[in-house]
């Protein structure tokens, strides 16, 4: 039986990590992005802009086992949301029509940004999806155009990517960053290698014939205030130095759960902010 084959659009820090983490489990991986050289070694790379509509060139002749929409936008405001999101899936849709090409599934990756739930309380796939800022509302009709595209798919909504090179808030620490502890605000993460894993448990998941939902959150096990987080970061930086001025850099708390994921038995590496953030501070050490 040959190795199933996945072609990853969008193959950049988790779309790279994902492609690595196959490659290494035997598929065959391809990579799309405007960079072609930019992709992972031993992945096939296929250089191509999501906002044009014709096909790249180098669009595969033989269709993907799998597709990952993987994308980042690039512009941050509502017609670079839709660009990539909406009208770039919808130009991927049209090459694999174009090609008379069908693969097996779809993984879409979306984002915790269409939930709207402020008030700390619990949430799972079915909660209510209410955005109230542009990122969620376009994510939103991006998941609806890629579940009823025709092709089996699955919507990935990741929370709070963070890993190597995603060191915002630790930069932040390290200059005295200052948060309002009461009322807690929640905040939800996953290592940018377990939003990889997920992916890619998923998708050795559907070839392995097991039934997937049409949606899974991404995160970790434990949801925190973000000032614990901060709390715990100063401590294990040695950080003693406070900024003058509280602030806070978003409004949303919320507590998102992993348990649809676990239960078809998938588990983060790093259960915790924790043990994510420990592993990214111990490989910057000389």
């Amino acid at each position: 039986m040959s190795a199933p084959s996945v072609l990853i659009v969008g193959c950049g820090d988790v779309g790279g990590r994902l492609a690595r983490q196959l490659l290494a489990g035997g598929w065959s991986v391809s990579g799309l992005r405007r960079t072609a050289s930019a992709v992972p070694a031993g992945v096939t790379a296929i250089a191509a802009d999501l906002e044009r509509r014709e096909i790249p060139a180098d669009w595969p002749t033989i269709g993907p086992d799998y597709l990952v929409f993987c994308v980042a936008a690039s512009q941050h405001d509502e017609p670079g949301y839709r660009s990539a999101y909406v009208e770039g899936l919808r130009n991927v849709l049209g090459w694999l029509a174009e090609r008379g090409q069908r693969p097996r599934r779809l993984l879409f990756v979306s984002s915790s940004s269409v939930f709207a739930q402020k008030n700390g309380e619990w949430i799972d796939e079915t909660a209510e999806t209410a955005p109230q800022e542009y990122s969620g509302r376009v994510m939103l009709e991006a998941e609806r155009l890629a579940l009823e595209s025709g092709i089996p798919a699955s919507v990935v909504r990741l929370t709070g990517i963070y890993g190597p090179g995603r060191e915002w808030l630790l930069s932040q620490v390290r200059q005295g960053y200052r948060v309002t502890e009461e009322p807690p605000l929640y905040g939800n993460r996953i290592h940018a290698e377990d939003a990889a894993g997920l992916l890619a448990f998923l998708l050795r998941a559907d070839h392995d014939g097991r039934a997937l939902d049409d949606c899974y959150i991404g995160v970790d096990d434990a949801p925190a205030p973000l000032a614990e987080v901060v709390g715990w970061l100063r401590e294990y930086m040695g950080v003693t130095e406070w900024s003058e001025q509280q602030r806070v850099r978003r409004t949303g708390s919320k507590r998102c759960s992993n348990a649809r994921a676990r239960a078809l038995g998938w588990a983060p590496t790093y259960p915790s902010y924790r043990e994510g953030y420990a592993a990214i501070l111990e490989g910057q050490k000389p």
